[in-house]
């Protein structure tokens, strides 16, 4: 190995023990700050809006101590924050939750049931009021699909990364219906926005961090307004259209796999049918009417 070479790897390792050191005493000091939010607010926030809110806005202090990372967002942002969308994005990585999250108005996830149980960051996303999925499991998708629509009636959004999973293709996989589905069962508009360049932060299988200069782009809002369930493929396909247009526009080539800036492993080039990553994939594949909260199959 050669001098700069190595140079470099200690200079990540020596960055990434920081980050990660930061990241733990962001959620530590937000979670007395978030409980006793919870508290305050409970009698007039019930879907818990301030507390995720603060949770949100810890990844801005830990993004802002990491000189790994640089992050940009731009608009057009919501007029009003209380008006709800069912918000989709590409997958480049896991960093993408942590970029998003810069947005200045707070959402709610779908997360892996297995991250609710990680301490500290678990029970800080239990107290922001976030949805729980079992991958794999449809009528877990179905129920958290009901939380969604529960969550947007008390005028929060939500957010879903309609692809079920990180790709490490060139192009973005085909879009799951369930995110285009509950958007039109609640006659609400999608808000599409586009990530690139977070790939190198945080590869899949490796703890440490890389460099990364990644762009959010917040996109016009697509209306749902007199759709059916016949719209479904429609809306996403479009939806998909425009994801990638912009992509395009922020300098991704769609041909090739997004850049990671270190050598690719076997462990990366394994289908994404095949890894274990879907965080939403049983929520985003599963049709569900959600209208009157009931989770009972809707016909296709």
């Amino acid at each position: 190995m050669n001098g700069p070479t190595w140079v470099k790897n200690l200079s990540l390792t020596l960055w990434s023990i920081w980050s990660w050191f930061v990241f733990g005493v962001c959620m530590l000091v937000a979670l007395p700050i978030m409980a006793f939010t919870w508290v305050v607010t409970a009698p007039f926030d019930p879907p818990r809006y301030w507390t995720g809110l603060i949770f949100r806005k810890t990844t801005v202090i830990h993004q802002k101590l990491n000189p790994l990372w640089k992050f940009k967002v731009k608009g057009p942002f919501p007029e009003n924050p209380r008006n709800p969308y069912v918000m989709v994005s590409n997958h480049e990585s896991f960093v993408d939750i942590l970029l998003i999250s810069h947005l200045p108005w707070e959402m709610k996830w779908l997360s892996k049931t297995e991250n609710f149980k990680i301490p500290v960051a678990g029970w800080n996303m239990r107290l922001a009021k976030d949805i729980q999925l079992v991958r794999g499991d449809h009528e877990s998708g179905a129920a958290a699909m009901v939380e969604c629509a529960k969550r947007l009636d008390q005028k929060v959004s939500v957010m879903i990364f309609p692809e079920g999973t990180r790709s490490f293709e060139g192009d973005l996989l085909p879009f799951k219906p369930g995110a285009f589905k509950l958007a039109i069962e609640k006659q609400l508009p999608i808000l599409p926005l586009a990530c690139h360049g977070t790939a190198p932060a945080l590869r899949k299988h490796d703890w440490r961090q890389g460099r990364s200069n990644a762009e959010l782009r917040v996109l016009d809002p697509i209306s749902t307004e007199g759709m059916t369930l016949d719209d479904v493929d429609r809306l996403a396909n479009m939806v998909r259209e425009c994801i990638r247009a912009e992509l395009r526009s922020m300098g991704r080539d769609l041909d090739i796999p997004p850049v990671t800036g270190r050598e690719p492993r076997e462990s990366d080039s394994v289908s994404t049918a095949e890894t274990d990553d879907s965080e939403t994939d049983a929520a985003v594949d599963t049709p569900v009417d959600i209208r009157n909260g009931s989770g009972v199959t809707a016909p296709r």
